[in-house]
């Protein structure tokens, strides 16, 4: 990926060194009672839900940084892929009549604390509403390569890209309309749900690629298929299969392998919002 030398995002926040190590937090609906580390978490319940189960506690003391063009690479990487983001979201937004809001991004250490609730490493990156914010331990991006076996620096776009895509649904209210219908619906029901909201979120994740190839020329060979590598590991189906040694497709919460893969490229392809409505797709 082309991204040396360009803006820098004014919304992030840099926490790292302050929270003090790993604490020990109950997390309910894990599977297999295996620590999962993606990109929006394979729980039973959806990740703003998994948060607001987390025990609560005080934010460490933690002094925010500014991201500069003289911090360490990897949290420069994050900083420019988060201004890509904004710039092509804004565009979008405007073609719409709509004003787009810039979410923030906290790159922590270990632990920190989220509007949603406690944050810690083992749960992944992930997006909270309650606070506009994305959170992300840049050891992930360690933990991706080691664990799911997937590697390059496209891929680690993809995963700050598909939060940001949780942000564009919290702002045109599909994420509020989807946690209404919690109470309505059966466990099944509801993460039937939840596969089509983080399907979205892919497929967000791909029309930002589209954009951001059309802006700023930021594709080398084999990004697109280190991204489409990422979005197959966390595919639901290769989840349980690795961590329990079957797949329930019942507890499905973010798509298979296949399904992420197809809504992804289907963005990267058609860069176009309104063919995203993974809601009412006839086939997923």
């Amino acid at each position: 990926m082309r991204w040396q030398n360009r803006r820098l995002s004014d919304n992030v926040e840099d926490r790292r060194g302050g929270g003090g190590g790993m604490r020990t937090i109950g997390i309910g609906g894990g599977i297999g009672g295996i620590i999962i580390v993606v990109l929006a978490l394979l729980f039973n319940q959806d990740p703003q839900q998994a948060l607001q189960s987390v025990q609560q506690g005080n934010r460490p003391q933690t002094e925010s940084r500014t991201v500069t063009s003289s911090s360490d690479e990897i949290s420069r990487f994050a900083s420019t892929v988060l201004a890509d983001t904004e710039e092509v979201w804004a565009e979008l937004f405007s073609q719409m009549n709509k004003n787009y809001q810039d979410p923030g991004m906290v790159l922590y250490t270990d632990y920190d604390q989220s509007g949603c609730g406690a944050a810690q490493a083992a749960m992944g990156p992930f997006y909270c509403p309650a606070d506009e914010k994305v959170y992300l331990d840049l050891n992930f991006f360690t933990e991706m390569e080691q664990r799911f076996k997937v590697a390059g620096d496209f891929a680690m776009a993809y995963v700050i890209a598909h939060e940001v895509g949780h942000h564009v649904q919290n702002l045109l209210g599909t994420s509020r309309k989807v946690q209404a219908m919690r109470s309505q619906l059966s466990e099944r029901e509801y993460n039937r749900l939840s596969v089509m909201l983080e399907l979205q979120a892919d497929f967000l994740a791909g029309v930002w690629a589209h954009h951001a190839q059309k802006k700023h020329n930021i594709l080398e060979p084999g990004d697109i298929e280190e991204a489409l590598n990422a979005a197959s590991a966390v595919g639901d189906d290769a989840l349980q299969k690795a961590t329990q040694g079957r797949v329930v497709p019942d507890a499905f919460t973010h798509g298979t392998s296949a399904q992420r893969t197809r809504w992804f490229k289907k963005g990267f392809e058609t860069g176009d919002i309104r063919q995203g409505d993974t809601f009412n797709a006839t086939d997923l």
